[in-house]
Parts: C-alpha cells; structure tokens; sequence
C-alpha cells in the first residue's frame, strides 16, 4: 500500500492499480519472497513482469504496458487477472529474475537535481571536480557534465550541444545557481556491487524494465543515455563501494576537490555500513575538501554535507521526485 500511495500516485497508473490489489494477494506476496533482503520488493518484481514482456512474452497482459503496446488498453477489472496470471505461468522464469537481479534504476532525470549541486559546489571551490558514484550501476549518472538541462526559465544551461536534454521544475521560493556551462571534471568513477554492462543486451533490457512502462521520456532518455556512455566511456570498479572509498580517495589528483554522491541507493545499504560511509568521509575531510551528495541515507530529502578546511557543513537541499521531475532548493 505505501508503494502505491508514495511512489506510484500521480506517476504510473498502472502500478499504482497492481501494487493495491497485490498487497492483498496472498499468492504474490509468497512469489514475492524470493526476493533478497534489502531490495525493494515492488520495483523488483514489476521489473522482472516487464522484462519478460518487453523480451517478447506473449500474453494478454501486454496490452496493459506502454512500453510494448502504444496505445495501451485502459485498466480494467481484468488487468489484475491478466497480472496475476502472468506470474503464475511464468513463476518458473520470475523467481531467477528475482533471486539474482538486482534494482539498479539508471534515472537520468536525477541529473536535473544535481546539475546544481555541482553548480554550487563548484561555485564554492573553484576547483575542478573528481567525482565518486557510489552504485553506479551502468554509470550513465556520472555524465551530467554531457547533458544539457532547462528549467522552466527558457534557458540551457550545461552542454548546449547535448544529444541528451534533461527538463525539471524548480518547486518553492528559491531557484539555484545554474552554471551556463558545466563545471570542470578532475576524474570520474563508480562504484557497484553489480555493474551494468549496456554492451550486454540481457544488462540493457534488465535497466530498461526497470522503468515504468507509462514513463516513455525515461525510456528515450535511457536510450540516448546509453549512446552518450558509448561515447564518453567511464571508469567503473565492481565492488563494495564503501570498502573501496579510501583507495579510490587516494587515487584522485590532489589539485581537484571531491565530490561522493549516490541517489536512491542508500535505502538497500544496511545501518551499519552507513555509518561506515559516514566515519570514511569524515576522515577524508580531515586531509582534503570533500562534498556528499545523496537521498534515502535517514530521509527522503537531498542532503550536501561537506568538509572544507577540516570543519564539517551539513546542508538539506529538499524534496525531490524519486524520477527527477521536480526537486526543492532551499540553499
């Protein structure tokens, strides 16, 4: 129900239907215990549905999705029947999907929000940039200094000759301090547990299934996303991204200032292992200027705590759209 009342209203009928009827379904709920703890069990098994039928499932549920039937057919009573039968004669493929692929959602509008957060940063610092992703998956976040972005302002901002072009509102009374372009990049790298390889077509459609299949401006912005890394390749370092920081940290030119972040990642990082993360950067800012840049750490709001000349900053940016429609700026 909190699925479907938090992050579903007002973004995917769809989902917003079947996340409702499910949570009263005793049958699904048992398919979903396959899931892994720590992942999110909604948007799991909703990408596991969609991947199947985006790979060419032939079923009347098909009809229900965007993504594969444009017009879709209007929900009905029969569309949580043609769901859940679904799931049942395709249990056998579902619960792999479910045991061993993990939620690794590339949103490129999130780089509507934090194209001025680095704005800002570099506002601040004056010095180039060395960037560190954490749950990078595919890396496609990493190139905002590729994208162009507009405001509501009538404005671009960013690289003008972008193939990629992100749009987002600014909700509240104040607006950010927008570079006209990008601010100067030291190095880039991301970090995963699991990297995603869009040269692997089973990686590829896996990413795209976990976007929403009413969303078909994150559908093309994926795509032209994808073609943009092809041309812009960046580093990425299968791991624990937590464990690997300090290495990392050490490795990055010691003129540039860095900047950690991650977005929507931290809500799958046990407690523990956030207060890890935390001790870590707290000892970075202890020899150099760095910035952290994340969401869904204690809250749901866009925080950018740093440490500059070893006394710590913290900062609440404000709410943000899970899908970067919209954010808050209250710096």
């Amino acid at each position: 129900m909190n699925f479907a009342n938090m992050e579903c209203k007002g973004s995917s009928e769809l989902y917003e239907f079947l996340s409702m009827k499910i949570a009263e379904d005793a049958e699904l709920l048992d398919l979903c215990l396959a899931v892994p703890k720590g992942q999110p069990v909604p948007n799991l098994l909703f990408g596991a549905v969609h991947y199947l039928l985006l790979k060419g499932s032939i079923h009347p549920l098909k009809d229900y999705y965007r993504s594969v039937t444009n017009p879709p057919k209007k929900i009905d009573n029969a569309t949580f029947e043609y769901f859940k039968d679904f799931c049942e004669s395709n249990r056998e493929e579902i619960i792999p999907i479910l045991e061993n692929r993990l939620v690794q959602t590339n949103e490129v509008k999130r780089c509507g929000y934090l194209y001025p957060v680095f704005s800002w940063i570099y506002n601040k610092v004056e010095n180039p940039l060395s960037l560190i992703e954490i749950g990078t998956s595919a890396g496609l976040q990493l190139l905002w200094d590729h994208y162009s972005y507009s405001y509501g302002t009538g404005e671009t901002f960013g690289n003008k000759d972008a193939k990629v072009h992100i749009t987002s509102e600014v909700k509240g009374d104040h607006f950010p301090l927008v570079l006209s372009e990008s601010p100067p990049i030291a190095s880039k790298i991301g970090l995963d547990l699991n990297i995603s390889n869009l040269s692997d077509s089973e990686d590829y459609l896996w990413l795209k299934s976990l976007i929403w299949p009413e969303h078909q401006e994150r559908l093309e912005l994926f795509d032209k996303a994808a073609e943009c890394l092809k041309e812009n390749p960046v580093k990425l370092v299968e791991g624990d991204g937590v464990l690997l920081l300090s290495d990392v940290v050490d490795s990055l030119p010691t003129d540039s200032t860095i900047c950690i972040f991650h977005t929507h990642v931290a809500n799958q990082i046990p407690n523990e292992t956030k207060h890890e993360l935390l001790e870590k950067i707290a000892k970075i800012g202890s020899k150099r200027d760095v910035f952290h840049i994340y969401n869904n750490m204690w809250d749901r709001q866009l925080h950018v705590d740093y440490y500059m000349n070893g006394l710590e900053y913290k900062n609440t940016i404000g709410d943000t759209d899970g899908h970067g429609r919209w954010f808050e700026w209250n710096l």
